[in-house]
């Protein structure tokens, strides 16, 4: 068995021992997969995230072409630039899959979320979750003697912001719709 000993002054670092220098920088990405609208589609992508431990920060599904039979799913998820990586080569050598785009990555999105928001309050807690509610251009979709429903469209960060305004106003429940997003500009052909 032999030693190896490192002179004073020396790297203890081999090129052999190369570490990517992103592999701690977690990223925030938003991926459309266009996919065949058949049962056990969603199961199936879905399968793929929590069998590897992929994180998925929001889900929405819809079908997009009737006649097609395509629906667009929309994930944002989290990871380092080679999980990203492998999520998008993965998702792309699923059967039902058509397309998968890296919206964060091709350039500029629109991205948008519905939210709904009850708040329970009285007197001058009422009169503010109106005011703020006017600020951030929230529409009242139902309101009686004890409470008010707003709705609210927007980025994500909007309507975290206003979350956090409505909790110490009375804020009672939250229903959020997650990420849907399209690319900006002409569709590419």
């Amino acid at each position: 068995m032999s030693t190896l000993k490192i002179k004073k002054g020396t790297s203890k670092h081999s090129a052999y021992d190369l570490k990517d220098p992103n592999a701690d920088i977690i990223e925030t990405h938003t991926l459309t997969v266009i996919v065949t609208n058949e049962a056990g589609v969603l199961a199936r992508v879905i399968g793929l995230f929590s069998g590897r431990g992929y994180n998925i920060e929001s889900l929405t599904v819809a079908e997009i072409d009737h006649e097609g039979h395509t629906s667009r799913i929309t994930i944002v998820t989290t990871g380092t630039p080679a999980v990203i990586t492998q999520i998008k080569a993965q998702l792309g050598r699923m059967v039902p899959v058509h397309e998968v785009h890296d919206l964060t990555e091709e350039g500029p999105s629109v991205e948008r979320e519905l939210a709904l928001f009850k708040v329970a309050g009285h007197g001058d807690k009422r009169v503010e979750a109106l005011r703020l509610a006017d600020i951030f251009r929230a529409n009242v979709v139902d309101s009686t003697l004890e409470s008010f429903v707003f709705e609210m469209t927007g980025t994500s960060e909007k309507i975290d912001a206003f979350a956090d305004l409505m909790r110490p106003l009375g804020l009672q429940e939250l229903a959020r719709t997650g990420v849907a997003a399209l690319a900006r500009g002409p569709a590419e052909t």
